[in-house]
Order: structure tokens, then C-alpha cells, then sequence
């Protein structure tokens, strides 16, 4: 699949002034994934992190969950009609750039995306598979061979932290060693993926490392140092940017290694909302620096120093 979008000129309209109003407009991304009403990922994530590097997300529901900003007590999918049809009617009217998945909810959503994915074959698909363990077991295995089956096939790049892909791609290794990246997306190759971007690979002293890899070979690495937090969202927050940059017209290398550099800021300035886990702030860029705290702080004194001065007439003589 591209890694680029098409150009504009080869988009189909009947007005020829359209096209012209349409230079302007942000690269779009239609983005599958379930509510979350904490705000830690889900749709709200995804919107954010889109429009933080530039995109603008085409935000379809799969579903909402139950949750708060520690964990997830229940998901409640919608239908896969109601999916296919909120992608749908957008895609008729939106020249879509990408498309990023999240949580589909469930096998029959995601057949439905997989449908479409496949009726826009032109488009790069981003695919997060999230940590399902606060599911059952019956229902994750269900869920994961759907996944396998339908959507990466379509996928060009598959997202996902180290253990998450591990228990799913590699479910028998039995190797004294840990997978690597490259052993990861190989076994994610088998099933169609070009490209996988593995995160969270432990290394010695809190550091952890993030692969981007194809079945043959390590493309690239990046190091960071751990956080000393337990975070909520960051998966979500990374394939959504990478899917927006992607849709922009980065090349997928440059796409993840900004991708991957937003993250670690959005995790440097996160904030706990509630009594759980740290989210990470997707608009770290919007806060004031130490320099617009200086600007605010001098305003502040010179309106106090302004209080009760009234602007004289321009007829008063003095």
C-alpha cells in the first residue's frame, strides 16, 4: 500500500472552484475506536492527536466504554451496520488521507472496517491492537483471530507495545530469550503487515526501546527513558499521530520518529485527571512557557498599574 496520499488534481469533483477551496484543508483520517469518557484514549485521544499534528480526524464510534482513568469495567459495541455506516457516509463526502484503528469492539466490526479498508485500498491503515486483558479470555481469542484474519491484511503499519504483540503474534515461542522487534514482525508479516512498530521493548537501567520493523529487517530504533508513572492512552496517542503525519506526507520513517517524539513529550507534561493512571497531555504544545508566564506576569502589573486611568478627551488641551 502508499505511504502517501493522493494528489489532490486525482480526486474526482464536479466544481472545479472545489478544488481550489480545498488546498487548504487538512489532511483527513477516519478513525475507527470505542468512546472513552475518562479521556485517556478512545475517540477523544485520537482527535486530539490528530489535530495536535496538523490532521483532522473523521472520528467513527465502534462503541463506548465503561471506564475511569484506572481501568476498564465494561464495553458496550455498537453494531457493525451502525459502523459501516457512520464510514461510509463520510467517505462519500470526505477525501480521506488514512485511516487508524483502534478498539473495533468487536470480530463483526471489524469485518465491517476490514470491508471497507479493502474498498479504499489506495489508503495507508494504521492498526493499534491495545492490552485486552481486562476482557475475558473467550472473548479476546475471538477477537484477536478476527483481527489476524480480516483487518491485517489491510494494514500497513501495525502498532503495538512489545508484550501486548508478543502474547498475541507469538503465543507458542519458546525461545529463553524475549522476541524481537524483528521477530514480531515476522510473524505479523505472515499475515500480510509490511511494516510493524514495536514499543515498549525493555532495556537495562528504565530504558525502553521502540522498533519500527519489517519482516526482513530493523528499519529503526529509537531509546527513551521510562517515566515514572503508569499511563493510560499512549498507544491510541501514537498510532493516531503517526496515521495524521502519514496523511500529511511524511514518509513512514519520518511519520514514527515524530510520532514517537510527540508521545514522549505528551508523557513528559502528563497530568492525572482523577484517583488513577497519568494521561498524557496531547496539547503539551498549547501551554504557557516559562517565558509566557514572565509576558502574563507583566501584563498582570501593568493593568493593576492602570486600574482607575481614564484615556483623556483628544480635545483636552495641556
Amino acid at each position: 500500500m502508499p505511504l502517501t496520499p493522493p494528489p489532490a488534481s486525482d480526486i474526482p469533483t464536479e466544481d472545479p472552484t472545489e478544488e481550489d477551496e480545498d488546498d487548504g484543508r487538512p489532511a483527513c483520517v477516519l478513525v475507527f475506536n470505542a468512546n472513552d469518557p475518562s479521556g485517556a484514549g478512545g475517540l477523544a485521544g485520537d482527535i486530539l492527536a490528530v489535530a495536535s499534528v496538523g490532521g483532522h480526524a473523521l472520528a467513527v464510534a465502534t462503541g463506548a466504554y465503561a471506564r475511569d482513568s484506572a481501568k476498564i469495567f465494561e464495553h458496550f459495541p455498537l453494531d457493525e451496520e451502525a459502523v459501516a455506516e457512520q464510514a461510509r457516509v463520510v467517505l462519500e463526502d470526505v477525501p480521506v488521507d488514512a485511516i487508524k484503528v483502534g478498539f473495533a469492539g468487536t470480530p463483526a466490526n471489524l469485518g465491517a472496517i476490514a470491508e471497507i479498508a479493502s474498498d479504499y485500498d489506495d489508503l495507508p491503515l494504521v492498526a493499534y491492537m491495545p492490552d485486552l486483558s481486562w476482557w475475558s479470555e473467550d472473548e479476546i481469542d475471538a477477537y484477536h483471530d478476527a483481527f489476524r484474519e480480516l483487518l491485517l491484511p489491510q494494514t500497513t503499519l501495525l502498532v503495538g507495545n512489545h508484550g501486548t504483540l508478543w502474547r498475541w503474534l507469538l503465543p507458542d515461542w519458546a525461545n529463553s530469550r524475549s522476541p524481537t522487534a524483528r521477530d514480531i514482525a515476522r510473524a505479523a508479516g505472515d499475515a500480510g503487515v509490511p511494516y510493524t512498530l514495536v514499543t515498549g521493548i525493555p532495556l537495562p537501567e528504565q530504558f525502553v526501546e521502540n522498533t519500527l520493523a519489517t519482516p526482513q529487517a530493523v528499519v529503526a530504533t529509537a531509546k527513551f527513558e521510562l517515566f515514572d508513572a503508569v499511563f493510560s492512552g499512549a498507544g491510541d496517542t501514537l498510532a493516531a499521530s503517526v496515521a495524521a503525519l502519514i496523511a500529511n506526507g511524511s514518509d513512514l520513517g519520518e511519520a514514527c520518529a515524530e510520532a514517537l517524539h510527540y508521545l514522549d513529550r505528551s508523557l513528559d507534561g502528563g497530568f492525572r485527571p482523577g484517583m488513577g493512571n497519568v494521561l498524557p497531555d496531547r496539547l503539551f504544545w498549547a501551554q504557557p512557557d516559562e517565558d509566557d508566564d514572565e509576558q502574563e506576569e507583566a501584563s498582570a502589573d501593568l493593568t493593576k498599574a492602570l486600574e482607575g486611568f481614564v484615556m483623556p478627551s483628544p480635545d483636552v488641551k495641556h
